[in-house]
């Protein structure tokens, strides 16, 4: 069992926000071209108020009852995405929270879209670029038609690549997933963790999903 992420302090978090940041910027990236996404999945409630003393102010949850009462602990104090597996029956409980859906990669999922989403609702579709059966997301050959079926706005692609020993080993699989947005016309790339997000950013990722990078 994963133990939670406690007795977090600000000026660490800050320090390593401010790190990452000249980090991107060293792969000769714009800072604020790349959103640095805090993944809070194993951060309790009684943490994030340390994450605003940091100046961290976009959070990803993975769960969605998770999300519905973080979002209530803290209203309006942050900009939340959705980034764990989807399940089609949590659709309508996560969309009034979040900005953005990182991981929409099924039909069904597609069909609660269509009954509870509306003209302002975005979403990432996960592309299962590396065909790891390991791992959600839709092939990159289903991509045109999984897009035309979208009932809501699709604004950019995630992957998560297979764990491997070198962050360098995700590259190709970041790669292969900017292309497939450049060829879709999608502006967003949401790509690279802890141990890979320079990886990411090198190849084009707009946004990067940090934990212990910055918790540490």
């Amino acid at each position: 069992m994963v133990e939670l992420i406690r007795d977090l302090d600000a000026d660490r978090l800050r320090r390593n926000l401010g790190r990452v940041r000249e980090e991107i910027a060293g792969t000769g990236r714009a800072p604020d071209e790349v959103q640095i996404l805090a993944a809070v999945k194993y951060v309790p409630i009684e943490e994030l108020e340390v994450l605003v003393q940091a100046g961290i102010t976009l959070l990803g949850e993975n769960r969605a009852q998770d999300l519905a009462a973080k979002t209530g602990a803290y209203p309006g104090r942050f900009t939340w995405d959705f980034i764990g597996h989807l399940q089609s029956r949590k659709v309508r409980q996560v969309l009034p929270h979040v900005r953005y859906i990182h991981s929409v990669a099924s039909d069904s999922v597609l069909a609660q879209l269509g009954r509870h989403g509306s003209s302002e609702t975005q979403v990432l579709v996960e592309v299962n670029v590396a065909g790891d059966r390991a791992k959600t997301g839709i092939a990159p050959a289903d991509l045109q038609s999984f897009l035309e079926r979208c009932p809501v706005n699709v604004v950019g692609l995630m992957t998560m690549p297979p764990l491997a020993p070198s962050p360098e080993a995700s590259r190709p699989y970041f790669a292969a997933l900017r292309d497939l947005a450049d060829r879709h016309q999608l502006q967003e790339l949401s790509m690279g963790t802890s141990q890979d997000y320079l990886v990411a950013v090198e190849e084009g990722a707009t946004i990067v999903r940090l934990g212990m990078t910055l918790y540490g």
